[in-house]
């Protein structure tokens, strides 16, 4: 048990690139990039016995700076979308990068993805990563500090401890765009998983990804997953919502829960491989993987269309033009803070 350190490349920007490997018990273990601090892999084993890694990825620093998905990267400032590239606080209109079809703010940019963080580990099985950025990157107000930490438990649980504070009044949103197939990463699709998501409501969207402001209700449509249901059930069929995006790409306005309740959980039939999913988030972005295009990952596997989802928790897409949602303005000096875990079992 412990932290392995390593040098995994050295980034086009000059710096050197470390991978971590926090070890749990039984086969359960993580490796972490500071590139993007990007989970690289998460091995956990399944009903067989055989110890798989769960999370797409690559084998090469190359890999993760050429492709444009997000795999297993940090993102935000601002997670998910901002519509027209374009908020306003204080009266103020801020315009901050368009990276989305030169139309829309997507994950603030790649600021924090495409960041070589710093790294320190306490000697145990957590791993603390930091990063600054200065005023204006990607266009967002004042300086900005991060700090995401994580850590590896007995229950084999992998927690992610988000922080972050602005010298400005400022958006932040932060979460982790990690791709999960419990079949492992070259296990093919996910449309077999059977996923759970508490939820009551999600935000439907239009044709550019934009949520259109209403929590529509979850009932008797191809959004309802209060019980567990295939992710390949309706993916396919003819809802307009899912047209649009070429499957699931929508925020769930998470449900109030009880104390140790988890706000997702997926199982993957093939491997008996569960993942709960806990968050003090209010909402949580399920992603199927839309366009993912055969991009060669770990092993030369394939990232095929659907071969991975995520579940990337945060505060609602365009917020901070949507005055009816959970509000993710934090002042001058006032503190972003977040936790969310994802823990495996076998059955």
């Amino acid at each position: 048990m412990g932290i392995e350190k390593s040098l995994f490349g050295v980034s086009s920007c000059g710096r050197e690139v470390f991978v971590y490997k926090i070890k749990g018990r039984e086969g359960f273990s993580a490796q972490i990039l500071t590139y993007g601090g990007a989970l690289r892999s998460l091995s956990v084993r399944g009903k067989d016995g055989t110890v798989r890694d769960v999370v797409l990825g690559f084998d090469d620093l190359a890999g993760y700076e050429r492709c444009s998905s997000y795999h297993g990267q940090l993102v935000g400032r601002y997670a998910n979308r901002i519509a027209g590239g374009t908020f306003t606080i204080n009266g103020k209109k801020i315009n901050v990068t368009k990276n989305e079809n030169n139309e829309t703010c997507l994950h603030g940019g790649g600021e924090l993805s495409r960041a070589v963080w710093d790294a320190e580990t306490d000697g145990g099985r957590t791993l603390r990563l930091t990063y600054k950025g200065a005023d204006k990157t990607e266009g967002f107000p004042g300086e900005f500090s991060a700090e995401v930490i994580y850590s590896l438990t007995d229950d084999n649980e992998l927690i992610i401890d988000y922080g972050a504070v602005c010298t400005q009044d400022s958006v932040i949103n932060l979460t982790n765009h990690a791709y999960f197939n419990l079949a492992g990463f070259d296990g093919g699709d996910v449309l077999d998983h059977e996923l759970m998501i508490d939820a009551d409501k999600y935000t439907p969207t239009d044709k550019k990804n934009i949520p259109t402001g209403e929590k529509r209700f979850v009932g008797q449509t191809a959004f309802d997953f209060r019980k567990p249901k295939p992710l390949g059930l309706d993916i396919g069929g003819g809802d307009e919502q899912l047209l649009n995006c070429g499957g699931y790409d929508h925020n769930f306005c998470l449900n109030e829960r009880p104390a140790g309740a988890p706000a997702a959980h997926a199982v993957c039939p093939r491997t008996g491989i569960k993942m709960e999913m806990f968050t003090d988030m209010p909402g949580v972005q399920l992603y199927t993987g839309n366009f993912l295009n055969g991009e060669r990952g770990k092993g030369g596997a394939a990232m095929e269309r659907h071969s991975g989802f995520c579940l990337e928790t945060q505060f609602y897409p365009d917020t901070p033009n949507k005055p009816n949602f959970p509000q993710c303005v934090f002042l001058s000096g006032e503190r972003f803070v977040s936790r969310t875990s994802f823990k495996f079992s076998a059955g």
